[in-house]
């Protein structure tokens, strides 16, 4: 990171800083996010891994919703307990740890849904259930799979998060999470490289590596990774269980400049799911009766897939400083106008290899303005104090996207059956998305902006 002082002293509730130590802090954290990437690019190719299986568009939207689904009712109790936790390895290192062997064992289970899936047919068979087959079987290990994974990589993707804001100085946010999707965008680069072309054929051994690396990596960031001091957490609700939920989504979703946060990641995060069919649309992987696709072989697709990722890793770097020198928020603006732009230029214009590398490569990199962007905002808008909670609140509301865009885009699928709307539909969410995120600008605006925001009081 370029821009500090080596005689500036670095501050983070109490950490202190010095220069050095501060790089050290965010090597280990970089590091965290290429191997966290590798470890997220497993759960996006379960699209492949139920297709091969047979199932139907909309059996694969509806099986996307469970993702969605575990993190509404789940993500708000791990993000709970990791805000109000307190030991001598820190609020949020204890969950990073314990948390990693099972999700990396599940992810192998995952990866081993070939001979799985044989094994449950076999054991249903003797038990006389002569009517499943090996495919229905498989499909079920499959979604098994996923809901076991998300249970335990929920406290991963949550403690991670939070834990950026804990040990990150709030004056090189910017910068910072520019590197840090950079790396993170190198980390996705390297698996559509080098792992997607093997995934049919080595299904379990891609997991399982992918799986150890990961768990080798993060293990690494808690023994090289400090938490400071925090304050102890604010008292219980009365009411027992109850009152702590009653007042979770009280202080949550009663301010409305939250709200408006919080409705543009609905549809952000909903027009990523039309983007599961692109697969379909840019390989051999099509249906009877739909319109033609690219025709490409998996392992082109993932090169392809792999190149959009050159120049988002330095546009990444770049928007960083943007962000710090004009505000996350005007940045994230800029970002949102060209993301959905772009996806409409992929939906017309894309006629092959060529084309798509090109147009696509356009899109990632509006997709990483605005992303690099908004990932700095939420230290800015947010409630330190209940920063975890709310980031929670945010993916809740993430997840309702996500729990609806799911059927509703694979049954649209199925009955235009043409993937090449893949990238309008996820134009069509992102332009909501800006509508939401030029309101909360102005919000922004009327609460004081650049000179004078605080985030508000959520109880009001």
């Amino acid at each position: 990171m370029t821009g500090l002082a080596a005689s500036q002293v670095y501050r983070v509730g109490t950490l202190t800083y010095t220069r050095n130590k501060l790089l050290a802090v965010v090597f280990w954290m970089l590091w965290g996010d290429f191997v966290f990437q590798l470890f997220e690019s497993m759960i996006t190719v379960t699209s492949l891994l139920l297709r091969w299986q047979g199932a139907s568009d909309t059996l694969i939207g509806w099986m996307g919703i469970l993702s969605p689904t575990i993190a509404f009712f789940w993500n708000p109790i791990v993000a709970t307990q990791s805000d109000r936790h307190r030991g001598r390895w820190g609020r949020r290192r204890p969950f990073l740890l314990w948390a990693t062997p099972p999700a990396v064992f599940c992810l192998i289970m995952l990866g081993a849904v070939k001979p799985g899936g044989i094994w449950v047919h076999d054991v249903l068979t003797s038990l006389g259930f002569a009517s499943v087959t090996v495919e229905g079987c498989s499909i079920v290990w499959i979604g098994v799979g996923i809901v076991s994974f998300l249970l335990f990589n929920a406290y991963i993707i949550q403690g991670f998060a939070c834990l950026i804001v804990d040990v990150i100085p709030v004056e090189v946010m910017g910068k910072f999470m520019g590197i840090y999707r950079s790396v993170g965008a190198l980390g996705s680069m390297a698996f559509h490289q080098w792992a997607l072309g093997y995934i049919e054929k080595y299904t379990l051994h891609v997991f399982a590596v992918i799986g150890l690396i990961f768990a080798v990596g993060f293990t690494l960031i808690v023994w090289n990774v400090k938490e400071g001091e925090y304050p102890p957490p604010p008292p219980k609700a009365p009411g027992g269980r109850m009152g702590a939920i009653r007042e979770y989504f009280t202080s949550s979703f009663r301010h409305r400049f939250y709200l408006n946060f919080f409705v543009i990641t609905i549809f952000y995060w909903a027009s990523l799911v039309p983007l599961g069919y692109v697969v379909f649309f840019g390989t051999q992987a099509g249906k009877p009766g739909y319109a033609p696709t690219l025709g490409l072989s998996l392992q082109d697709f993932g090169e392809v897939k792999g190149w959009t990722y050159v120049l988002q890793i330095p546009a990444f770097f770049i928007v960083g400083f943007f962000a710090d020198y004009f505000h996350p928020l005007r940045v994230a603006l800029v970002g949102m106008v060209l993301t959905v732009v772009s996806y409409f230029c992929c939906f017309w214009f894309v006629d092959g290899k060529l084309t798509l590398l090109l147009w696509w490569s356009v899109n990632q990199v509006a997709i990483s303005i605005y992303l690099g962007a908004s990932s700095a905002l939420g230290p800015r808008v947010l409630p330190r104090e209940r920063y975890g909670q709310f980031v929670s609140a945010n993916f809740i509301f993430g997840m309702v996207g996500q729990v609806l865009a799911p059927p509703l885009v694979g049954m649209l699928m199925q009955w235009i059956a043409d993937y090449r709307y893949a990238f309008f539909l996820s134009g069509v969410f992102n332009a909501v998305a800006l509508v939401a995120l030029y309101v909360f600008y102005r919000q922004w605006q009327a609460l004081g902006g650049e000179k004078s925001f605080t985030p508000p009081d959520p109880a009001l």
